[in-house]
């Protein structure tokens, strides 16, 4: 039996996610499958990809042809140099603590490099909250401002009405005394 370890495709239109399994290679895409290895969300940054990583490295050694896309994320998860690392231990090239000490490393660096893209990303997020909120309070400072001077308008508008109102209730009072 000719076996494939493929995507399937699951979630709704534009929000994907894809179960990783092993199926016989005439099966249907969404239909029948031997094993489900892990599952690939494209829709969150960077990917997540979770992976049986033993069941994974067994298929591949066992002959599973990957597709491109499933080819790419053993790849990036390191499946695919771990079998080639396998392949120099058993040609003696090296030993399995010279492979094993290899892959560590390999994946340390790697993991190293995806922390410093989600560092990256967070600290962009945070800086660009920061800069909003400054905006924000540059506007609001401003429509505070223009709210503040509108107001001392209307206040001195209202307190030369007042005094003009009670110049003329004098000058009434003082007419009055005086045609009196």
């Amino acid at each position: 039996m000719a076996t494939k370890i493929r995507l399937q495709r699951h979630g709704h239109k534009d929000y994907a996610f894809y179960p990783i399994v092993i199926a016989d290679s005439r099966a249907p895409r969404d239909g029948r499958f031997i094993e489900r290895i892990g599952s690939y969300n494209p829709n969150t940054n960077p990917a997540t990809i979770s992976l049986n990583f033993e069941r994974a490295l067994y298929w591949i050694n066992v002959g599973a042809i990957p597709t491109d896309t499933v080819r790419n994320i053993l790849s990036r998860e390191g499946v695919m140099l771990m079998k080639h690392l396998q392949g120099g231990v058993k040609k003696g090239a090296f030993d399995q603590a010279e492979a094993e000490r290899r892959f560590n490393a390999w994946k340390a660096e790697k993991d190293a490099k995806l922390e410093a893209i989600r560092n990256k990303e967070r600290e962009a997020k945070k800086a660009n909250a920061k800069k909003a909120l400054e905006e924000e309070t540059k506007k609001n400072e401003a429509k505070a401002e223009a709210v503040a001077k509108k107001k001392a308008e209307i206040a001195a508008a209202k307190a030369a009405a007042e005094a003009e109102a009670a110049k003329a209730a004098q000058e009434a009072e003082a007419a009055a005394k005086a045609a009196a």
